[in-house]
């Protein structure tokens, strides 16, 4: 369907199974290249330039290697809460804090996302808000004991245990919060 895009070798330059199991569902043939970067932004951003900043850090890693052929998709997300910035837990300690500051609460998943090529660059980011229900001190437990979400911004996966019983409301989305807003990287992609 992204015929425009049969002259190009995408790489995919993220570790996420989801993200991964998002682009083929979406048809797109790929390769996954990832490289070392530290993920730290400047203060002052809002919590929309964050991922984006994120993402575009991510592909500049890519920048001095990239064939005249290559598109490279890079993205990040971060959850907002009351202010603050939740990324990925640090450690269980770091996933409990999170998960009873999203308990009974209303916050932002933004991701960011980066195309570039040798020719062009495109960066925009998408917003879904989430509410969860009030989550008791033995599910925050259970969920972190048996699904260690170490990986995902929030220390939660919308796609797992605790969104099938935490979250009550989602505006905008859902595949935003899973990792990756698809919808939207799919018109980005019609139009690069």
């Amino acid at each position: 369907m992204l015929n425009n895009l049969k002259d190009y070798q995408i790489i995919l330059a993220s570790q996420s199974p989801r993200r991964h199991e998002m682009l083929k569902d979406l048809g797109l043939t790929f390769e996954i290249r990832t490289k070392e970067i530290e993920e730290i932004y400047p203060e002052g951003l809002t919590p929309e330039q964050i991922p984006v900043y994120l993402a575009e850090l991510k592909a500049k890693a890519f920048e001095k290697e990239l064939t005249s052929k290559e598109l490279v998709i890079t993205a990040d997300t971060i959850v907002c809460v009351n202010g603050w910035i939740l990324g990925k837990p640090k450690d269980r300690e770091d996933a409990v804090k999170m998960l009873n500051a999203l308990s009974n609460q209303s916050h932002q998943v933004i991701s960011g996302v980066c195309l570039m090529s040798n020719e062009k660059k495109l960066s925009f980011s998408t917003t879904t808000n989430v509410h969860f229900k009030a989550l008791s001190d033995e599910e925050i437990d259970y969920y972190i004991d048996n699904y260690k979400p170490y990986d995902k911004a929030g220390a939660y996966g919308i796609q797992e245990w605790i969104g099938f019983i935490g979250i009550d409301g989602i505006e905008g989305s859902y595949f935003n919060v899973v990792g990756l807003p698809i919808q939207r990287l799919y018109q980005e992609l019609l139009n690069f």
